[in-house]
């Protein structure tokens, strides 16, 4: 989580004089050069077989989608408040894992995830001076999260994860390169580093998530994304010399609760519907 805070604090550093497209695409491009080094170290050309294309192609797609939204949003609002929201992926997920997967989801669940949009309400509060239309944008990147989370369980099952790895990364790069192309702006100097530096921490960022479900289960795991909230309150101060207000404590503190709740019941039901994923995963 932390290393993932290295990256939404250099894109949000990018996009205040580079276009959004452009940030996307090198952040997939560099991910991408990594993911075949590592599938080239781990299996060869073995582990380009995909038993899915269509749905790997779905998965780059809504990713890269939720990436590029993620970048907007932050341009305009704190790390903390992008954070805060973004965390309703679990919550997304518990509620469409019932029409879309067919699973059942308790009442307890459902009030859960009630409370949980509630505390996003208190984020956003829509109609007072604090609201931003750039809080409903994060709010689509966490619906698009969700989808993206469902769909990587559809095939966690059949792909290794360096293969579904390699195609997000391929299919994101493939699907911004003629929006950057078309709002192409030549970085310079210190935004080559940032560049990198964003590439780099996205794919270290998804391949110790790997090693994490390697070594243990989701239900484990998943609550672990929400301490990506102190490392972003604590990059947005110290970068940004932004301080998140009262009504994002709370209502982050309803949605984290909401989440942890979902969580536990899921493991005490045997359930992994709301597994880990990341703000810009």
């Amino acid at each position: 989580m932390a290393v993932f805070t290295v990256l939404d604090t250099s894109a949000k550093v990018l996009t205040q004089n580079l276009p959004i497209p452009v940030s996307v695409f090198f952040r997939y491009f560099i991910a991408l050069l990594i993911a075949i080094g590592v599938v080239w170290q781990r299996g060869g050309a073995s582990l380009l077989t995909t038993r899915h294309p269509y749905l790997q192609v779905s998965r780059g797609l809504l990713l890269m989608g939720s990436t590029f939204g993620n970048f907007l949003a932050m341009s305009y609002l704190q790390l903390a408040q992008t954070a805060a929201i973004f965390f309703t992926i679990p919550l997304w997920v518990c509620a469409l894992s019932m029409p879309l997967l067919g699973e059942k989801v308790g009442l307890r669940r459902w009030m859960a995830v009630a409370v949980g949009f509630c505390g996003v309400i208190v984020i956003m509060r829509p109609g007072s001076a604090g609201f931003h239309w750039a809080m409903l944008v994060s709010l689509g990147n966490a619906f698009l999260g969700a989808c993206y989370n469902l769909a990587t369980r559809k095939v966690g099952g059949h792909d290794a994860t360096e293969t579904s790895l390699f195609y997000v990364c391929l299919v994101g790069a493939a699907a911004s390169a003629l929006p950057a192309f078309n709002a192409w702006l030549q970085p310079m100097g210190g935004q080559w580093v940032l560049l990198l530096l964003m590439g780099v921490a996205g794919a270290a960022g998804h391949l110790l998530m790997i090693e994490a479900h390697r070594l243990a289960p989701a239900s484990t795991i998943a609550p672990f994304i929400y301490t990506q909230i102190i490392w972003m309150t604590l990059s947005g101060a110290m970068v940004f010399g932004q301080f998140p207000d009262l009504w994002t404590v709370l209502g982050a503190a309803v949605v984290v609760a909401s989440g942890i709740y979902v969580f536990n019941r899921e493991r005490q039901h045997g359930v992994t519907t709301a597994q880990a994923v990341t703000p810009e995963d």
